[in-house]
């Protein structure tokens, strides 16, 4: 299978080894892998900050960047998310009756990394080893908005060598929520330190989770109380 890899911004800028590692997975799997080279950010940034009409050209440049492409795979729930969850809303508001169209053809084609492997591919075990203690956060928008349910945690129960503990009050937020973190950075410190001493109380060597964004967040709190607990990508795992 041809598939197109939609990086994001915070991957291609901060966490390249993302990205290497979906490209070696999805190889390792048979897929044929094609990176657009037109695509940028895609918009929800400014979408969630309340510039919608600011992200509309990117969602332009989104749709002409991947439109070709029969499968689009995105290492990132949140990113997925704004394709599927805001790009309509965002024509429909414009008034640009062409654009919506060619979003409403497009969204179901992107796919989150964990839901193409279990329900595009039909694969749980990718034969991955990784002999850590690892614990799962859920994060938001792949929980509440792409629905990935138990995609995540089937796929690493299947790698070889894992000690997988389940980490307490999972669902809760990490508190970063993009610029919710600097807008309301008491509030988001808080609710970090919630999820930090729940990630210790596991005992984890690496916490992973689909989105890097919430990772940093997580990754940097664990860093600065000096925890011992590295945050990794799912795709890293299973790309091991």
């Amino acid at each position: 299978m041809e598939v197109a890899l939609f990086i994001t911004c915070v991957n291609d800028t901060l966490y390249p080894q993302t990205g290497r590692a979906t490209v070696e997975l999805l190889e390792r799997l048979g897929c044929t892998v094609r990176f657009p080279l037109e695509q940028t950010c895609c918009g929800q940034i400014h979408a969630n900050a309340g510039y919608g009409h600011q992200a509309l050209p990117l969602v332009r440049r989104f749709v002409k960047a991947f439109g070709q492409y029969e499968a689009i795979v995105c290492p990132s729930g949140s990113c997925a998310a704004m394709v599927h969850e805001q790009y309509e809303r965002l024509a429909r508001e414009a008034g640009d009756e062409a654009l919506l169209a060619q979003v409403r053809e497009l969204a179901p084609r992107v796919h989150e990394l964990s839901l193409f492997l279990t329900d595009v591919l039909g694969v749980e075990d990718v034969g991955a080893y990784y002999p850590h203690r690892v614990t799962y956060h859920p994060t938001c928008h792949s929980l509440r908005l792409e629905r990935v349910g138990d995609a995540p945690l089937r796929l690493l129960r299947a790698v070889r060598g894992i000690d997988l503990v389940e980490l307490p009050e999972a669902t809760t937020c990490c508190g970063f929520g993009g610029t919710f973190a600097v807008k309301n950075a008491e509030t988001s410190a808080a609710m970090l330190a919630d999820k930090l001493a729940c990630v210790q109380r596991t005992g984890a060597e690496v916490c992973t989770a689909l989105d890097n964004s919430c990772l940093l967040h997580i990754g940097g709190g664990l860093s600065r109380i000096q925890a011992g607990t590295r945050s990794v990508h799912l795709v890293e795992i299973l790309a091991s």
